[in-house]
């Protein structure tokens, strides 16, 4: 599948119902995802290897990764009703994702059993609360070998330093996120960003 006719499929899948403004839950563009998505798969991370989706919300990643031939796809996020769409994308799509609702910060969760050899994710930009990505960090690293993170355009430096010792950046690719209006403080319709793909390995 090109990378095209990726991004027609994802381009499919619905979005939230009720996108909340504490959970930064704003959808991942489609372009972005299947871009993330296919330089994976030409890198040999996506085919044949167990995917996690960390934040999964209505699992466009998780989806994605599952079209591309991943062996197993498990996605992870705090709120049902993201999960449950997440479900119905898939099951629209005609993939297998195994989605579970939990906090990635949970203790109570067995994350061991969650092992997986490729992490993808589009955590919280830390707009309505600082440093929010950070968990999500630790979580990719405990789980992956390899991890795939949009993130804020500029924060590779932060990146680095948070995970020095634990991963190393192999890549940054920078990329437009057309921000739609989700929530009654934006202003706009649309507000185009700049986000950078970091592509970590874990030491």
């Amino acid at each position: 599948m090109n990378l095209r006719q990726l991004e027609m499929r994802l381009e499919r899948l619905q979005g939230f119902e009720r996108p909340t403004a504490r959970l930064e839950q704003y959808q991942t563009p489609a372009p972005v995802a299947a871009r993330l998505l296919h330089h994976a798969a030409m890198q040999g991370t996506i085919e044949g290897r167990r995917v996690c989706d960390l934040g999964c919300g209505t699992g466009i990643l998780a989806c994605g990764a599952a079209l591309l031939g991943a062996s197993a796809v498990t996605g992870v996020d705090i709120d049902p009703a993201a999960v449950d769409i997440a479900r119905q994308n898939a099951e629209m799509l005609g993939v297998t994702v195994d989605f579970i609702v939990a906090d990635i910060r949970s203790p109570d969760v067995d994350w061991a059993a969650l092992a997986c050899d490729t992490v993808v994710m589009n955590p919280p930009f830390g707009a309505q609360k600082a440093h929010a990505d950070r968990p999500f960090i630790d979580r990719a690293l405990e789980l992956g070998q390899m991890i795939y993170g949009i993130f804020n355009e500029g924060s590779s430096p932060f990146v680095a330093a948070y995970t020095e010792g634990r991963a190393t950046i192999e890549e940054v690719i920078r990329c437009a996120f057309p921000l739609r209006r989700t929530f009654a403080h934006h202003r706009k319709e649309r507000v185009d960003i700049t986000v950078e793909v970091i592509r970590l390995r874990r030491i």
